[in-house]
C-alpha cells in the first residue's frame, strides 16, 4: 500500500492525463492501473477533475479574434505587426484559415500545473508547521535546561554555604502579627555577606504592589539590604543581598514595591538579635 501511495503521489499519473509521458512510460502506467484498483480510480479521478476544471474555465474567442490570432501565429509567431491597417494602392492578399486544432490538451495541461501547484503548497505548509512546532519544542526543552542548571547550581551554592563555617545560619522567628512566618539567613562576619535561604521560607505571600525589606540593625539604626518576594512557586533556592558588617539584628518588614528608606515597625514579620 505505501508503494502505491507513493506512485499515487509521484504526480506521473497527471503526465500520464495530460500526454507528457514516453511510450514506455505509458505503459507502465495502464500496466499499474490494471494491477492496483486504487491506481485505477485515482487515474479516473483526475481526469475527471480536469475536465470538470476545463469546463468552469474555458473561454470561446470570438471568431474573427480566432481567425487573426491564428494567421498571425502562422505567419510571424503573432507578432503585432502583422495587424496593420490595409494599403487601398496594394492588393489583399486572400488569408487562408488555417484549420484549428483540439485546445482540450492544453485545458488538461494547465489544471494538471495548478492541481501539481495547490499540493505542493500544501505540503509546503505542512512542513512549515512541522518545523514551527519542533522550533517550540526546542525552545521549551532549551528553557527547561537553563532552568534546571540554574536549579542545580543554587543548590551547590547553597551546600558550599552551608558547609563554610564562615557563615553563621540564623533563624529568623514571626512576631505578635505573624507568629507563624519564619525563616533563615545566612551571614559571614568575615565576609560581610547576606543571603537569604529561600526554600525554607515561610511567609505570607506578598501582592503585587509589596515587597518584604529586609533590614540590619548597626549601631541602633536600621540599615537596608535590599528587598525579595515571598512566591512558594519560586524557583530560586538563595537569595544574595546587600552586605552587612557588624549587625546587632536582622528584621523583615512589608513594605510598598521597590522598598522604603525606613522601615514601617507596623509591617514588621520575623525578626532576631544576634
Amino acid at each position: 500500500m505505501e508503494e502505491v501511495k507513493a506512485y499515487i503521489e509521484s504526480g506521473i499519473l497527471e503526465l500520464y492525463v495530460i500526454g507528457e509521458l514516453s511510450h514506455e512510460e505509458k505503459l507502465q502506467v495502464e500496466a499499474m492501473a490494471l494491477q492496483h484498483p486504487a491506481i485505477k480510480a485515482e487515474l479516473a479521478e483526475i481526469e475527471r477533475s480536469m475536465e470538470l476544471f476545463a469546463g468552469e474555465h474555458e473561454i470561446e474567442p470570438a471568431p474573427e479574434l480566432r481567425n487573426r490570432i491564428l494567421n498571425s501565429m502562422l505567419t510571424n509567431l503573432a507578432d503585432d505587426r502583422t495587424f496593420r491597417t490595409k494599403n487601398p494602392s496594394s492588393p489583399e492578399t486572400p488569408v487562408v484559415a488555417m484549420q484549428q486544432r483540439p485546445t482540450n490538451i492544453y485545458k488538461y495541461a494547465f489544471a494538471a500545473c495548478l492541481a501539481l501547484l495547490l499540493v505542493s503548497v500544501g505540503a509546503l505548509y505542512n512542513v512549515y508547521n512541522k518545523l514551527q512546532a519542533s522550533n517550540q519544542q526546542l525552545v521549551v526543552l532549551n528553557t527547561q535546561n537553563q532552568r534546571f542548571s540554574k536549579t542545580v547550581s543554587m543548590q551547590d551554592e547553597q551546600l558550599t554555604v552551608f558547609r563554610d563555617t564562615a557563615y553563621q545560619i540564623m533563624h529568623l522567628p514571626g512576631t505578635g502579627k505573624t507568629p507563624k512566618a519564619s525563616m533563615a539567613i545566612a551571614w559571614s562576619p568575615t565576609k560581610k555577606k547576606v543571603i537569604i535561604d529561600m526554600a525554607t521560607m515561610n511567609l505570607p505571600a506578598n501582592d503585587a504592589e509589596h515587597q518584604y525589606q529586609l533590614w540590619a540593625i548597626v549601631a541602633g539604626k536600621p540599615v537596608d539590604l535590599g528587598v525579595f518576594d515571598a512566591k512558594s512557586d519560586s524557583s530560586e533556592m538563595m537569595k544574595v543581598m546587600k552586605p552587612v558588617d557588624k549587625p546587632q539584628a536582622f528584621a523583615v518588614t512589608l513594605e510598598k514595591r521597590g522598598g522604603s528608606v525606613n522601615p514601617t515597625m507596623a509591617n514588621m514579620t520575623v525578626i532576631k538579635s544576634i
